[in-house]
């Protein structure tokens, strides 16, 4: 699988979020889109970090709250993606082989990775989903080879 590279895997019509979205935005996406995890990019269109629906979880307070519904709201709307958001990013090249996209989603318990091209711009995202596509397809070719 070394010949094998993310570029022919990833997804890469990918949905962002601008690094200033409240946290009802940030969900609304998610929801929307039926995505887990979302690249956040500046007004130059540079990745910033990520934001993932378990930092959205966090973001959220508890239920245990005294605040009226109202006041919540209306904190939730203040919140945005930059105050909860992942700045370490571990990110690949379009060229990087899956087996190493795979390797560095153990190693760092994540189960996305974004891809950017050598000017550092958001090109893609390979998801641990990706990986199963790569892994179910290379396997169904090679059980056909064998018969």
């Amino acid at each position: 699988m070394k010949n094998i590279y993310i570029k022919d895997w990833m997804t890469t019509d990918v949905v962002t979020v601008h690094i200033d979205a409240s946290l009802p935005e940030v969900h609304d996406l998610m929801t929307k889109y039926g995505v887990r995890r979302l690249p956040v990019v500046n007004d130059a269109n540079q990745l910033v970090g990520i934001v993932t629906k378990g930092d959205v979880r966090e973001a959220r307070p508890s239920s245990a709250t005294s605040l009226n519904v109202w006041e919540l709201n209306y904190l939730l709307s203040k919140l945005r993606v930059n105050e909860f958001m992942s700045r370490k990013l571990v990110t690949l090249a379009p060229d990087t082989a899956v087996v190493e996209a795979a390797r560095l989603m153990l190693k760092h318990k994540v189960s996305g990775l974004p891809v950017v091209n050598e000017h550092g711009s958001l090109v893609g995202i390979i998801t641990e989903s990706d990986l199963f596509r790569v892994m179910v397809e290379e396997f169904t070719e090679r059980e056909a080879a064998a018969v």
